[in-house]
């Protein structure tokens, strides 16, 4: 990617800027208070398939979002660009929409005391100048290693890698500004195979903050065409209530359905399962979630929240116990309770786990499914019903004995939670809610 004007720490002033324009643009057009938040990325992304190059795509992006006061009214308008003519015209959108909104006692800024004052450098930019070329000589070896592992691999879906860079700055009229760049660089395998007239997809993929230190495209493109075949010949089975292991690969999404119930928007909407959980027992007391925000060259992190929040660590869950919900600003003000720095969610939130891995889960597990993915979001958060396709392997004595698909597996997220026998420590470093595969007491299992 080229280096000539791009994205990258520099970006920071210039962005501060034109927030600073834009903030005295509206005090000047009587907004009572004022809040920018500004984006730039750029990004390099090229796909090969079937050995040819299928896409080379680059894009850059800019945009301005713009949210103004006039006492306890709001509005919002949004640009992406920054003359003096679009600057006037956007804020005076804003305000006219403000004019026509009911008020909210709730709204506005955070308290001024309140704003990040601290802003560490997270060391969350690397810049991968990797060329087009070099990209696809990448893509066609991780391919053709694919390719190469199995003769039943037949097709490709798609090889692909991402570079991408950017920039977010936050400002408002209490006269707080914060920035920072940076950098996610991922490369990505989708292979087919075919066996005895079934044909199976699968993928894997590797995500880093540093584009050299990606997976190699040899292991990336093994994995996924072993992936692919390990699929072939999978059937269903008959419905059954059995122990189900949630591998690392779908794990996360359990604690994301956690994390959204608690959410302050869905609690003062009353429109979750977990309203009035705080302080109660959801899972086994061996059991911790932590949200650690500031984690250095990390993916995920940030310092400051959307309202200019400094971030900071919290538990979550302390030995089974839900401790607080995630709170901005404005929710926390219609619950009655302080900003808990989540305004933009949470950063890099870490799930305890025991000394297993995944090979200790089956054989305490004995006999039941493994889920490797899930399909569908049959997931209810006011109710907590969850109901969702799934594909896998059933599992006896402890060992993988064949693939399995087109089954629906069901339950409710409480009483998922709470049956959680074990964690493992096969943890997938890359996702931003960081767990290993789960073991649970029991689902419903419908197959064929």
């Amino acid at each position: 990617m080229s280096t000539e004007n791009s994205v990258g720490p520099k970006t920071i002033p210039l962005l501060e800027e034109q927030v600073q324009k834009i903030l005295l643009e509206a005090k000047k057009q009587g907004a009572t208070a004022c809040e920018v938040s500004v984006s730039t990325s750029q990004s390099l992304a090229v796909t090969v398939r079937q050995q040819e190059v299928e896409t080379v795509e680059f894009n850059r992006d800019q945009g301005f979002g713009i949210t103004v006061y006039s006492g306890k009214r709001k509005g919002s308008a949004s640009t992406t660009v920054t003359d003096v003519n679009a600057i006037h015209e956007t804020v005076a959108a804003a305000l006219e929409i403000a004019k026509h909104t009911s008020e909210d006692e709730y709204a506005g800024l955070a308290e001024p005391e309140l704003m990040a004052k601290d802003l560490p450098d997270l060391e969350l930019f690397s810049a991968w100048n990797i060329t087009p070329t070099q990209a696809i000589e990448k893509l066609l070896a991780c391919e053709a290693a694919a390719f190469d592992t199995d003769k039943r691999i037949t097709n490709a879906d798609g090889t692909s890698l991402n570079t991408w860079r950017g920039c977010r700055v936050y400002g408002n009229s209490h006269g707080f500004i914060g920035g920072y760049t940076s950098t996610s660089h991922s490369m990505s395998c989708i292979m087919i195979g075919e066996d005895k007239g079934q044909m199976q997809r699968d993928y894997w993929y590797d995500v880093n903050l540093v584009g050299e230190k990606l997976a190699s495209p040899v292991s990336i493109g093994q994995e996924a065409a072993q992936r692919t075949v390990g699929r072939l010949g999978a059937k269903s089975i008959a419905t059954c209530e059995v122990p189900v292991i949630f591998s690392t690969d779908v794990a996360a999404s359990l604690f994301g359905h956690l994390l959204g119930a608690i959410s302050g928007s869905s609690i003062y909407r009353k429109s979750s399962f977990l309203e009035g959980a705080v302080g109660k027992q959801l899972f086994p007391n061996w059991l911790n979630i932590e949200e650690k925000p500031r984690l250095k060259a990390t993916l995920n992190s940030a310092s400051f929240d959307g309202d200019g929040l400094a971030t900071y660590d919290k538990s979550i869950i302390t030995q089974g116990q839900l401790m607080t919900y995630l709170l901005g600003v404005y929710s926390g003000r219609k619950l009655g309770l302080p900003s808990t720095a989540n305004a933009s969610g949470c950063h890099n939130v870490f799930v305890s786990h025991g000394q297993s891995g995944l090979t200790g889960l089956l054989k305490k597990m004995d006999r039941g499914l493994l889920i490797t993915e899930l399909m569908g979001s049959g997931v209810n958060l006011v109710t907590g019903d969850y109901s969702r396709g799934a594909a896998g392997f059933w599992v006896e004595n402890g060992e993988i004995q064949y693939p399995v698909q087109e089954i629906t597996v069901a339950g409710n997220l409480k009483d998922m939670f709470s049956q959680i026998i074990d964690i493992g420590n096969d943890v997938d470093a890359r996702r931003n809610i960081k767990t290993g595969s789960i073991l649970i007491e029991k689902m419903a299992i419908a197959g064929a």
